[in-house]
């Protein structure tokens, strides 16, 4: 069940990255219930296993893609998240004093803080992208205008999986001009 579970956070991430274009200036959130993971309630069964094969499969397509990303904690920490400290950087990001542990930040997220090469927390983050693994509740943490995006892969174990990317506002009415003719426009919808 583990090797599955890599593959289908993979598949998830594939099929996002390619709806969001994401690349080395985006910002992507996760949000994952271990527990809905391996078919158990959220916040009472954390599995280390399933966090390690999620936090690997995450880690492993940012090393493909290039995005920055963000690991939601539990609401017991305030749904702080886990980022590199060059994330904190490229994004201005005001660090937070805590470690999470499993049973205040949850199994992803403290896998993720082992993980990461210089982990530092942050009370809040504006990302271009995000997925949620096990209905966590991954929107205080997206850019305004969020647009879902249907994976054809709906589930992670046995955790329900949604998805969304962001986009600019659109402002002005009827004679304003949403789209240029220029490359970065076209992923507006």
């Amino acid at each position: 069940m583990l090797e599955q579970i890599k593959a289908q956070t993979l598949q998830v991430l594939d099929e996002l990255v390619a709806a969001a274009v994401l690349n080395e200036e985006h910002l992507l959130v996760i949000g994952c219930s271990s527990s809905e993971v391996v078919g158990q309630k959220i916040g009472t069964a954390g599995s280390a296993e399933a966090a390690a094969q999620i936090v690997a499969a995450v880690l492993e397509a940012r090393a493909q893609y290039g995005f920055h990303v963000a690991f939601q904690c539990c609401e017991h920490l305030n749904r702080a998240l886990v980022v590199e400290r060059e994330t904190r950087k490229a994004f201005q990001l005001e660090e937070v004093a805590v470690v999470p542990v499993p049973t205040a930040g949850g199994q992803v997220a403290s896998t993720a803080f082992r993980a990461l090469t210089q982990p530092v927390l942050v009370e809040r983050i504006q990302a271009d992208a995000g997925i949620d693994i096990g209905d966590t509740f991954i929107g205080m943490h997206l850019r305004p205008v969020a647009v879902p995006v249907r994976p054809t892969q709906r589930s992670i174990g046995e955790a329900h999986v949604t998805m969304a990317k962001t986009r600019p506002k659109l402002i002005g009415g009827a004679r304003a001009i949403y789209v240029l003719d220029r490359q970065e426009s076209t992923n507006f919808n």
